[in-house]
């Protein structure tokens, strides 16, 4: 009877063992691009509503201390995904980095270089011999010889100096430094603190427009675990088209999660976020899709002005096989901000 007893135990025990075996296993770290803010509330809406959870994902959200410091953090494994700009992603690529694009958030770049007229800056080729002030791992500063170089500049002819994300503006008013670079979904702050005083270029209309902040995975741990990823690119996909919908639920979940934020303040950053997103491939293909034609002349921006220094197959640095085709960017209606 004790053997009986004994294997009838064991027969109940191992299911349970192996269940919190593949629970374990199937816990994720997601490394954010910076501090949590409003164009990261569809993770958090995903997370409040149970979304990874039902699929059997146990996703932690790290803050992230810039975009070149996640892509190196998930290029080594010690993140299995994050968020950065898909462009220094190419660059490290080119040095050995192992990141893969699985979603696009931002089909248009989000930089945005500051300054104040009344210092006599009128434009970017102003700034030689001055200061920009932002993070170290900021994804401007790996991007910066691409915009310096389109725009007939030296760009060794600028000073970089190290300042924390929230002293951007400070530091700028006080004149400690003479420029500032900053993502468009905080354009709005910018616009508020600084009125008519405000000079500011987004890079994009400067010719400098690869793709923005996208989703990536490990390589390594991408090739080991598919299934993995494809449940969390659908769902956070599913996140995002919601979010675009109806924004509301989605900012409540990102301050609820997040309590040192202001709900209207985000509320505005994500309407800008949601112009970031919108493009005709978002409309008609597919939310995060990264078009290959634009792609491979992202390849070719950042080989001209930055320089591989190991060349690839660009189609090796992205896949879209985790999005679904049915879920697109719907139709946005975003206040005027700025």
């Amino acid at each position: 009877m004790k053997i009986i007893a004994k294997l009838a135990l064991a027969t109940l025990v191992a299911p349970v063992a192996l269940a919190a075996s593949e629970a374990a296993a199937q816990k994720l770290t997601f490394t954010l691009n910076w501090v949590a803010g409003g164009d990261h509330a569809p993770y958090f809406y995903a997370q409040k509503m149970g979304y990874y959870k039902q699929a059997g994902l146990d996703v932690d959200f790290e803050t992230g201390r810039g975009s070149a410091a996640s892509a190196q953090k998930v290029g080594a494994g010690q993140s299995q995904l994050g968020l950065s700009d898909m462009a220094g992603v190419l660059l490290f690529r080119g040095k050995g980095v192992d990141a893969v694009g699985v979603m696009n958030v931002y089909a248009n770049s989000p930089q945005g270089l500051y300054w104040l007229k009344s210092s006599g800056i009128r434009s970017v080729n102003d700034l030689a011999g001055k200061k920009i002030g932002n993070p170290a791992g900021d994804g401007a500063r790996t991007m910066w010889p691409a915009l310096a170089k389109k725009v007939g500049m030296d760009p060794s002819s600028v000073t970089w100096v190290n300042i924390d994300a929230n002293a951007k503006l400070g530091a700028l008013k006080s004149r400690t430094i003479d420029a500032t670079t900053s993502f468009f979904n905080l354009h709005h702050v910018f616009a508020r603190e600084l009125g008519s005083d405000m000079g500011f270029l987004a890079w994009k209309d400067a010719g400098v427009n690869p793709y923005g902040n996208s989703i990536i995975a490990n390589g390594a741990w991408l090739n080991a675990n598919r299934d993995k990823a494809d449940k969390f690119v659908k769902i956070t996909q599913k996140a995002f088209a919601e979010c675009a919908k109806t924004p509301e639920p989605c900012i409540q979940a990102l301050v609820e999660a997040n309590g040192a934020l202001l709900y209207q303040n985000e509320l505005d950053n994500w309407h800008l976020v949601t112009i970031l997103m919108n493009d005709e491939t978002s409309r008609t293909v597919a939310l995060g899709w990264h078009d290959d034609k634009r792609m491979a002349d992202d390849y070719k921006l950042v080989d001209e002005y930055l320089k591989m220094e190991r060349p690839f197959d660009v189609k090796a640095a992205y896949t879209n096989e985790f999005l679904d085709k049915n879920v697109k960017m719907p139709p946005i209606h975003p206040p005027k901000l700025y």
